[in-house]
């Protein structure tokens, strides 16, 4: 699809991607699908957070935050509650893939009666300079887990589809990423090359472009980028996107400047910083499952070939792993 016709594809429906996203909340209203489960409510708020409004981050961060008191408000009572309005608590609502507040309220009631039920984390993930090292074990094990399940809970599975068929379709394929993002890439293109697919990682910015001209019309280009604002990976992807090649972007901000010239946004969960603990750790674990999914579904779909690509590779190697 060359720039032009993906333009007038956009301006058509609404805006990127065909789903009227210009880039703001507002604009996502109505956008992500099947209603998320209870148990994923929270992790579906930590991951748009980013991309609200401050009124819509109060109303999320309420019912994130005690779902049991506020299964129990009507609209009007949560919007006296967080200090806005009535329209912002439906919009929210709707954000969070919720059809209107009664279904938000629902899965409040049903999210309370399974935090009643259960029992809450013994550990925090804040770690000190002085915790001895079974506790930074522990701590480290507990938000890697929440990591996985809030980037599972916030996949949206029809754009993992479209990514899959595109890769399993690509004359080739390069990813972008830098400094954590670029091992994530390199993971990505060496899955991809041991059952007999055409990849590229890029960590160089000017190589990066450099390859991206050479892109067209059934090659497929993946941005890694947890910011969504990384210069040096969405330049390469812009090139990709206007050469016409289908374009995948794996990001914690699915509100950010790379999803512009993605076709296709898979969206991690959005990690939280501490002094000793930076952001590209948690970033890195949640790409590295939205990569494992790409693998096995492009695995899954040229299964015939893709099983005896890995069978040479592991034999041409296996001499090298003999004690």
């Amino acid at each position: 699809m060359t720039r032009r016709v993906k333009e007038i594809f956009a301006a058509e429906n609404g805006g990127r991607n065909g789903k009227g996203d210009t880039g703001g909340p507002s604009a996502m209203v109505g956008t992500l699908g099947t209603p998320p489960a209870p148990a994923a409510l929270a992790a579906k708020v930590r991951t748009l957070a980013p991309s609200m409004t401050r009124s819509m981050q109060r109303v999320a961060e309420a019912v994130a935050g005690d779902p049991a008191g506020c299964a129990a408000l009507t609209v009007t009572g949560l919007a006296e509650l967080t200090g806005t309005s009535e329209a912002t608590v439906v919009r929210t609502a709707r954000l969070l893939g919720y059809p209107g507040y009664r279904d938000l309220r629902l899965a409040l009631a049903g999210l309370a009666a399974q935090q009643q039920s259960g029992r809450a984390p013994a550990i925090t993930t804040d770690i000190a300079v002085d915790d001895p090292i079974a506790d930074v074990v522990a701590k480290l094990a507990y938000d890697e887990q929440q990591t996985l399940a809030d980037t599972a809970a916030g996949l949206d599975t029809v754009q993992l589809g479209a990514a899959v068929t595109a890769l399993v379709g690509a004359r080739r394929t390069d990813v972008y990423g830098v400094g954590a993002s670029g091992l994530v890439a390199q993971d990505l293109t060496q899955k991809l090359l041991r059952i007999g697919l055409m990849a590229h990682a890029h960590s160089d910015p000017h190589l990066a472009v450099t390859n991206a001209v050479q892109l067209r019309a059934g090659d497929v280009a993946v941005a890694i980028t947890h910011s969504g604002s990384t210069g040096d990976v969405i330049e390469p992807l812009r090139v990709a996107f206007e050469r016409g090649a289908t374009t995948v972007a794996i990001t914690g901000r699915p509100d950010g400047p790379v999803t512009q010239y993605a076709d296709h946004v898979l969206t991690t969960s959005t990690a939280r910083e501490s002094e000793l603990r930076p952001a590209a750790m948690s970033s890195r674990t949640g790409q590295l499952l939205v990569v494992d999914c790409l693998f096995i579904g492009v695995a899954q779909r040229t299964y015939d070939t893709a099983a005896p690509a890995l069978s040479a590779s592991y034999e041409a190697l296996a001499h090298r792993h003999r004690p």
